[in-house]
């Protein structure tokens, strides 16, 4: 089922709430045009790397749109465990400098209070300083969540996300670069979406989450949550990485880069590929990356490029070009470390 069957099937469904349907270049393989450009840059400077990721990706104005900004804050620990501060406010101003309206960051932490989480790392003082809101899902009654019920897909009730993220003018994702200790693999953009769905709904007994992380099925429903919607952009603060553990704690390594994009499949496979450049876990060094469940789950949804050779590496100076040739070698099949 492609990305837009998933979609249409979703809609009109007993028992469901639902929405409106929903520089240089370093050169991809020979014989397959790019389709989606991550931008890479070299750096261990976070607020400088994101302006620069996000300026190399060629990101237009923004007129005014609202926008809902996704971090990751699972946890409040320290980067990679969670989206730094200078990372988030980096990315604000970033997005106010582009004409961005309205702003709203909202996350779900699954291994602590979400508002607790959110005030250790300094959300809500960050959002006043760009007049923007912050939504603590924990918070939200029911009718602010729309239940998602795909044929098809492996959820047995369905997901559900929030109303906001689904009606906002464009959503940005800001993740982190590391492995998942808890049957993900890996925790890069897809994975992150997760923290968009309800544990529970107010009124519904059902754990969704507990259904997540219990299921055989859990790297392809991570994929099946993004089919619910469609990112502006991506950033991916990879300065630091936890190549082992994750997601709170790990073996971690200075893996010295920002990313941006908007294609979350590109982006994972380049992610995997970083990762398997630092020497990670078996389950994210086996087969092909996009053999890799939650990848190839999303490129059968449609959600993103269908293989290494429709990425084009983006670079604006030396240093991150010379680093990005020995990804582009490991995303195109060598060895892992």
């Amino acid at each position: 089922m492609n990305r837009r069957e998933f979609i249409r099937n979703a809609t009109g469904l007993s028992g469901a709430i639902m929405a409106p349907s929903l520089a240089e270049a370093l050169e991809p393989r020979a014989g397959a045009a790019p389709s989606a450009r991550v931008a890479f840059v070299r750096t261990m400077d976070r607020s400088a790397g994101v302006a620069r990721a996000i300026d190399l990706l060629g990101i237009g104005h923004f007129n005014g749109r609202d926008l809902f900004v996704k971090p990751n804050f699972n946890s409040a620990d320290k980067a990679p465990g969670s989206t730094d501060e200078d990372t988030l406010t980096a990315l604000l101003r970033t997005l106010r400098s582009k004409g961005a309206g309205p702003l709203t960051i909202g996350d779900r932490s699954g291994m602590g209070d979400t508002r607790e989480v959110m005030e250790k790392k300094r959300v809500f003082a960050i959002a006043k300083e760009f007049g923007a809101k912050v939504v603590v899902f924990d918070e939200l009654g029911a009718d602010d969540w729309e239940l998602i019920t795909p044929p098809g897909s492996h959820w047995q009730q369905g997901f559900a996300l929030p109303r906001l993220v689904r009606n906002a003018g464009g959503v940005v994702q800001a993740c982190c670069l590391k492995t998942h200790r808890y049957g993900g693999h890996f925790t890069l953009s897809l994975k992150n979406s997760v923290g968009l769905a309800a544990k529970r709904i107010p009124g519904n007994p059902h754990d969704f989450m507990r259904e997540l992380h219990s299921s055989p099925h859990q790297r392809t429903m991570i994929a099946e949550i993004n089919a619910a919607y469609h990112p502006e952009l991506i950033v991916l603060d990879g300065v630091e990485a936890f190549v082992n553990g994750g997601p709170d704690h790990g073996q971690r390594v200075d893996a010295g880069v920002v990313l941006a994009a908007t294609d979350r499949v590109a982006m994972d496979a380049v992610g995997v590929a970083l990762l398997r450049h630092f020497g990670t876990t078996p389950e994210v060094s086996r087969g092909a990356i996009f053999e890799q469940e939650q990848i190839a789950r999303a490129v059968q949804l449609g959600l993103g490029v269908a293989g290494p050779g429709q990425i084009e590496l983006v670079t604006g100076d030396s240093e991150s070009a010379a680093f990005a040739r020995k990804i582009r070698a490991m995303l195109d099949g060598a060895p892992a470390a």
